[in-house]
């Protein structure tokens, strides 16, 4: 009973905090920093609590990831009245999210159905002329609750079916990923940031129950169609000029990989965690760091007209360089640790699939490598005027590379105690795997 109060108590301190920002709305400096402590606190209270608690709850990785993220969002947010309910709605995720990752069975499918809702509900509300409502975005969250709750009420096998649609809403595959492409994009504020991580992270919580439960015939239908969404979300992100869509497909090409191993190997391990994760800690870096640039020249800014930037902003292009090759998959960073080993476990690494899943990775890489070149190390342009990283903006980067360095050298047993002879190995060409 005590493990219990305590599970609903992590859960809700982002609540509580999200209730105290309503009495600090007039005063936005102390707005924003109760909400930064909220996280932040949420975040130092699950390190704490794991360790008693590790068998009440499924993934210490997930469930780290969330507080981190909604930290680092919002501390890169400029401090402007039009981003407070941004902030408010990020704890609120962020308790949904983390109910929804601790509590097992019938409660953590309502708290899922509740994220799907509430994205719903800010489709509605942010909707405008220049932005109407993406219909798509909300009949595949639409779809996704459905699934849920058909899910609860069904029994296997369409359970199960049932359950792996609402995966595919929340880490998204195609022809299932436009809710998630929406939120990325449409969102106002710091949302899209956390989105990112906050969606894949429950579809992969869900999917890795199901997965080893799924028919032969279900998984020779995913295999194929995660290799067709990894080319699809690679080249769809080359075609896009905003950076929240082309982020957003690119991520989708990248996770539509792990939907492959997933398939392949009936499993979903460590090393998922760790390469979804990593993907999309860095999916919401770049997300930060393009906010840098809207803060300075204005949200609907033209990406082409902005180059030259090392030399007048330094430590953006510092942090920027450093997230793009995480997100590419260079050692020692958590992507290139969580493929490799998703690799080299695989049994059937060295098929022909392999070489579709290696165009798809190094597709995705190039719009990130020419957009960071363009950004960076294009022609200065001595009409705009540049302000380097401010404190915040400094800290919410360096949040981003630490967790996502992190996952790529820390022990694993630190991270999942119930699996103490895996080992990531940092080096580039070694991994040590002993089982």
């Amino acid at each position: 009973m005590n493990q219990q109060i305590v599970l609903w108590l992590l859960s809700g301190l982002p609540l509580l905090g999200m209730l105290l920002t309503f009495a600090l709305w007039s005063r936005l400096g102390w707005m924003k920093f109760l909400a930064v402590a909220t996280a932040a606190i949420t975040f130092v209270a699950t390190v704490i609590l794991s360790g008693p608690l590790t068998g009440d709850l499924p993934s210490l990785l997930l469930i780290y990831l969330l507080p981190v993220a909604a930290c680092a969002s919002i501390l890169g947010q400029p401090v402007r009245p039009e981003h407070r309910s941004a902030w408010s709605i990020t704890l609120l995720m962020l308790s949904i999210g983390m109910a929804a990752l601790i509590h097992q069975g019938i409660t953590g499918s309502f708290f899922k159905v509740a994220t799907l809702v509430l994205l719903i509900t800010l489709f509605f509300r942010y909707r405008n002329s220049f932005w109407p409502l993406s219909w798509q975005g909300v009949t595949v969250f639409f779809l996704g609750i459905v699934a849920i709750i058909a899910a609860v009420v069904m029994s296997s096998p369409l359970a199960s079916i049932a359950s792996l649609i609402a995966c595919a809403v929340l880490l998204p595959l195609i022809p299932f990923h436009s809710g998630y492409v929406a939120a990325v994009n449409r969102l106002p504020g710091n949302l899209p940031s956390f989105i990112v991580v906050l969606l894949p992270v429950l579809g992969l919580h869900s999917l890795a129950e199901i997965v080893p439960e799924l028919p032969d015939t279900v998984t020779s239908v995913i295999m194929p169609l995660a290799l067709i969404s990894a080319i699809y979300g690679a080249f769809k992100a080359l075609t896009q000029s905003r950076v929240p869509l082309i982020l957003a497909y690119g991520s989708l090409s990248f996770f539509s990989i792990m939907w492959w191993f997933a398939a392949a190997t009936l499993t979903v391990t460590s090393n998922a965690q760790v390469f979804v994760g990593a993907v999309s800690l860095g999916t919401s870096g770049l997300l930060i760091a393009w906010q840098v640039i809207r803060t300075r020249y204005g949200d609907d800014v033209d990406p082409i007209a902005i180059s030259g930037l090392v030399s007048t902003m330094p430590r953006y292009a510092v942090f920027l360089t450093l997230i793009a090759l995480a997100v590419m998959g260079l050692p020692p960073f958590g992507v290139y640790t969580g493929f490799m080993a998703l690799a080299f476990s695989s049994p059937i690494a060295t098929s022909a699939a392999m070489f579709v899943i290696l165009a798809a990775w190094l597709t995705s890489s190039w719009y990130i490598l020419e957009a960071v070149q363009g950004l960076i190390f294009g022609q200065q342009r001595t009409v705009l005027r540049s302000a380097d990283l401010f404190i915040f903006e400094t800290t919410a980067l360096l949040i981003v590379v630490l967790a996502i360095l992190l996952l790529g050298v820390i022990p694993a047993e630190w991270l999942f105690p119930d699996q103490p002879n895996l080992v990531f190995s940092a080096l580039i060409g070694e991994l040590a795997w002993n089982q």
